[in-house]
């Protein structure tokens, strides 16, 4: 019995460092924009890892990949790290990543119900970016949603759907092996 506990430990261990490495990843695909919130794919790889892994997974990993970058690691954005990046302008986004994975690995048979949770993750880790980015800059809060939020929504949300598609076959495929239930 001690044997399989460890095994499923270690799984775990390594799969949330998989997946704080996909992200990682992910965030290394961007765009800058001069507003210094770019366009990355870190809302798809976070989505991906949460909805393959569910809500522990994903979250852990989320946190995993956000210490990692506060310790000083280049895996923010144009390979950036560093505390100051989560005190920054787009430390409320990095953050709000956290509470995103939750809602995106909350388990569902509806394809429609897991997107509405989704969703409100998505709109959480709006809220938790407009509002550092407004503070920051020193704009009023409907002027930073305008900046940095608004941009960024329909790419954010068909990364999102299309995470929540790509989930669906991997979850099966990696399933076999018991490495997500």
């Amino acid at each position: 019995m001690e044997s399989k506990n460890n095994k499923t430990k270690t799984v775990t261990i390594v799969t949330c460092a998989l997946f704080a490495a996909i992200i990682a990843i992910s965030a290394q695909i961007s765009l800058p924009l001069p507003t210094n919130v770019p366009i990355t794919l870190q809302t798809f790889g976070v989505a991906l890892c949460a909805a393959v892994g569910g809500s522990m997974i994903g979250t852990i990993s989320t946190s995993v990949y956000v210490l990692l970058g506060a310790v000083g690691l280049p895996v923010f954005s144009m390979m950036r790290g560093g505390f100051a990046m989560l005190v920054g302008p787009t430390g409320g986004f990095l953050l709000g990543f956290i509470p995103f994975a939750f809602f995106c690995g909350i388990s569902s048979k509806n394809f429609a119900f897991k997107m509405g949770f989704s969703i409100i993750g998505l709109i959480v880790c709006y809220l938790c970016g407009a509002l550092q980015y407004c503070l920051i800059a020193q704009i009023g809060f409907i002027e930073s949603i305008t900046v940095v939020v608004l941009p960024f929504m329909l790419k954010d949300i068909l990364s999102t759907v299309a995470a929540q598609l790509m989930a669906i076959p991997i979850r099966k495929a990696v399933a076999q092996y018991g490495v997500i239930r």
